[in-house]
């Protein structure tokens, strides 16, 4: 099973942009040197607490700073952006990393990213389909023409090609139910985020319609189904409690205010304002049992390849800083305890 890091280049209170990026610059370099197999960058725009809006620029300076370390996006958000850019951009990056990309893509969760951009959120999903088929297309021929309700385009040449070919690994995020089967029968393998919607226990089922959608369409080889989860692994299970409670807890009113705060939105799918009420709910020991894995290294060892088993993993994603209040001691030794004590078990 593959494994990987997010890195959300978070700001504590009192600390500036230049001290995010100098912190988080020197986490990847930990990652480096403990032989993490993947560093992972979301995309996260009018946030107070991340820097991490350029991702595409960040990974570039990644791949300038390591020589092995794969580098993920997950997700770039192809809606707010212009597919032949992201096209040229993610080639471009291939290159300078010396074929080191990992390409994942989604719509965005929360309709006020796109209320920035002048994006209609309700035109998301359109546009996600369209803009991730012109990606595929500028990577792969030589000269492509595309007509669709979004964008048009007549005899592009687009250059660079990628690398790696036909392209980098392209996955799929996922934040809802409905999107297992579409994306099952598109192909694509997924990365799930369960924080808003699901519990750890409740995802078989849906990854069985990923499954079965994946077969229907009668793609080649195996589905393959990727996990972010927060992990905190300390040498006691006390640490593992008490440590990263103010910042789960953070995440947790975070999560539930945002989610409200969307829930009359056109183009949301599901019940936002029962899932809202739910998260608000939780209490922190809800939090622990339904949404993250945390504890000493033998319980979180034995939590993983127990979800690895029943949903038939091949890569879990971890947080080391959920909620991003963590400090940088906490947050590099728990880096150490999971590459250390964590992973090697996992192979």
């Amino acid at each position: 099973m593959e494994s990987g890091v997010f890195i959300e280049f978070p700001t504590r209170a009192g600390m500036t942009d230049r001290e995010a990026f100098a912190e988080c610059f020197a986490l990847v370099d930990a990652a480096e040197a403990l032989g993490v197999n993947s560093v992972w960058l979301a995309e996260y725009h009018f946030s107070a607490i991340s820097v991490l809006s350029s991702p595409i620029t960040i990974a570039s300076a990644i791949a300038a700073r390591t020589q092995r370390i794969r580098i993920g996006l997950a997700v770039v958000l192809l809606p707010l952006a212009h597919p032949i850019h992201i096209a040229e951009d993610i080639a471009t990056l291939d290159h300078i990393s010396q074929g080191r990309v990992e390409f994942g893509v989604g719509r965005g969760t929360f309709p006020d990213t796109h209320d920035g951009f002048n994006s209609p959120f309700a035109e998301s999903r359109e546009r996600f389909d369209e803009y991730l088929e012109i990606v595929v297309k500028a990577w792969t021929q030589e000269r492509f023409s595309f007509t669709g309700k979004h964008y048009r385009c007549d005899n592009l040449w687009v250059r660079p090609k990628p690398l790696q070919r036909p392209h980098p690994p392209i996955r799929v995020g996922i934040t809802s139910e409905v999107t297992f089967p579409l994306v099952g029968r598109l192909g694509f393998p997924i990365i799930i985020n369960p924080s808003r919607v699901f519990a750890l226990s409740e995802l078989a089922p849906y990854i069985k319609q990923y499954r079965e959608a994946w077969h229907a369409a009668g793609h080649a080889g195996a589905p393959q189904v990727g996990l972010r989860v927060p992990l905190y692994v300390a040498t006691t299970a006390e640490r593992a409690y008490a440590e990263p409670r103010a910042s789960t807890m953070a995440a947790m009113q975070g999560l539930g205010n945002r989610v409200a705060d969307s829930a009359s939105r056109v183009g949301t799918t599901g019940d936002w304002s029962a899932q809202a009420q739910h998260v608000r709910s939780m209490s922190y020991d809800d939090w622990l049992r339904d949404k993250v894995v945390y504890g000493t290294p033998e319980k979180v060892v034995d939590r993983l390849q127990q979800l690895r088993d029943e949903l038939n993993l091949t890569q879990i994603l971890y947080e080391v800083n959920h909620g991003r209040q963590l400090p940088y001691a906490l947050q590099l030794e728990n880096l150490k305890l999971i590459n250390e004590r964590v992973i090697p078990q996992l192979k």
